[in-house]
């Protein structure tokens, strides 16, 4: 028996594909897909959150300290004349920041390896900004579903498709 389904596609085509569909399961909560890759993905995406909840604890918080810009009450950056060059001001203050301990570094790079990069669009262009979804998973989903012992998506058939007559499915996170 096979591991796998092969959805006609190349291994290529076929990867591509289920990153796409999981990367946007776990964004958006649910996916219109035909059974078969609703299978497939539903794998893949159970195997992240049950890494995610193993590693949502396993950090330690350090303070560091960093530069930051001085602004002005109209947010723009203060400069100042050193040497007849303009030159932007800075101050140092402290922050706390979250340092992965190895294990949780690993995991994290276990999603990066099968999530792609997402890119949320407003308005104008400035409006757009990168969605971390491995934070989305270690901070959100991980902390949800930390009292299941799996079974965090479902299946919904929903009928045939009117073109070429395939099984659709909704894949939702529970």
């Amino acid at each position: 028996m096979a591991k796998y389904r092969k959805l006609s596609r190349t291994s290529s085509q076929r990867k591509a594909l289920l990153r796409n569909q999981v990367t946007n399961l776990l964004y958006h909560g649910r996916i219109i897909t035909t059974e078969a890759k609703a299978k497939e993905v539903k794998k893949i995406a159970e195997g992240l959150i049950a890494l995610a909840i193993k590693e949502k604890d396993n950090f330690e918080k350090v303070t560091v300290q960093a530069k930051v810009a001085r602004k002005d009450k109209d947010g723009k950056r203060v400069k100042e004349v050193v040497d007849g060059h303009k030159v932007t001001v800075y101050d140092t203050v402290d922050r706390e920041i979250k340092k992965d301990l190895p294990s949780r570094l690993h995991a994290r790079r276990q999603m990066l390896k099968v999530l792609y990069p997402v890119v949320e669009v407003g308005d104008k262009k400035r409006d757009t900004k990168k969605v971390d979804m491995v934070a989305k998973l270690f901070d959100e989903l991980g902390p949800k579903y930390a009292g299941r012992n799996g079974g965090f998506s479902r299946i919904i058939k929903i009928g045939q498709r009117k073109g070429d007559g395939a099984l659709e499915v909704v894949l939702e996170l529970v």
